[in-house]
């Protein structure tokens, strides 16, 4: 009853699943992943338990070639499921059993998966694995959105759209590490809401970056980060207001007090909480309410 795409970067070793279905908050059932251990996708009569089970054996050390067969067997519905994992080396293995619901299949190559079942047509996987290939060089949260819009081309799922999910994480980290968790739980375009939200990701990635640089004494480069996650995001009040702020901090007033108004203009709560945040937590917010006064 979906499509997803499971695949280990080939340039920075980082791990990502991609997926959308005709099902309510699949971003919950379908993907799994682990920094430096690798990544699950279980779908069409999804067992769950296959995640975490799955995520244990590449913990140990095996396979993914010896994981896939090691879930399925003595499995009663192993011929309903479909099962897809990339392990640490970029060795990809699918399963999709042979009574998935059609068109259901999936394509396997160098380092990642793409699996469906369900489809309008059986041109959905061989498309994605397509799309991810070429778009690749773009980067490899592009490369994933690509399959899954590839896969909505080649006609998608037979009962249309409704949830989608985005899962990266890095190539060395923890169980809590991510670049990249969206979901999309219910909505009528959901692959463009997916776009949406993984773009205001990457605004607060930047937002944060700014943080760290902050913290750090690198004012500049912090009110650099500021401004970019800002342009990212331009209709977003919280990051124009702190974008404000540390343009403040970084010696730029003027460009400072000037996103802190047009904050303010949009919702007035935000010069209430200008005033009550603590100078000791934010340095330049006594400086910004001098700025704003007539």
């Amino acid at each position: 009853m979906t499509y997803s795409i499971v695949a280990r970067d080939p340039r920075t070793g980082a791990f990502g699943v991609a997926v959308q279905s005709h099902w309510f908050n699949v971003g919950s059932v379908v993907p799994a992943a682990s920094a430096g251990v690798g990544v699950v996708a279980t779908q069409a009569n999804p067992d769950v338990q296959h995640k975490p089970r799955a995520l244990a054996m590449l913990r140990e050390g095996r396979s993914a070639a010896e994981i896939v067969p090691a879930l399925l067997d003595g499995d009663p519905a192993a011929a309903h499921r479909q099962l897809a994992v990339v392990d640490r080396s970029g060795l990809a293995v699918g399963h999709t059993g042979a009574s998935c619901i059609p068109a259901a299949g999936h394509v396997t190559g160098d380092g990642f998966v793409c699996q469906a079942n369900m489809m309008r047509t059986a041109d959905v996987w061989p498309a994605m694995a397509e799309a991810y290939q070429e778009a690749l060089g773009r980067g490899f949260t592009t490369a994933l959105l690509a399959a899954l819009d590839a896969a909505e081309l080649a006609g998608g799922d037979i009962r249309g759209r409704q949830a989608a999910a985005i899962l990266v994480v890095p190539a060395e980290g923890t169980d809590a590490d991510r670049v990249v968790d969206v979901r999309v739980d219910d909505a009528p375009e959901p692959l463009k809401e997916l776009r949406r939200l993984v773009a205001l990701n990457d605004a607060y990635v930047l937002a944060g970056e700014g943080d760290d640089l902050m913290a750090h004494g690198d004012f500049a480069s912090a009110a650099d980060r500021y401004a970019a996650a800002h342009e990212a995001a331009p209709g977003n009040d919280e990051l124009r207001f702190w974008a404000g702020l540390g343009l403040i901090t970084a010696s730029m007033p003027d460009r400072g007090v000037a996103l802190i108004r047009e904050t303010i203009a949009a919702d007035a709560s935000w010069h209430e909480l200008l005033r009550r945040l603590s100078p000791a937590v934010v340095p330049a917010a006594p400086e910004a309410l001098r700025l704003l006064q007539p």
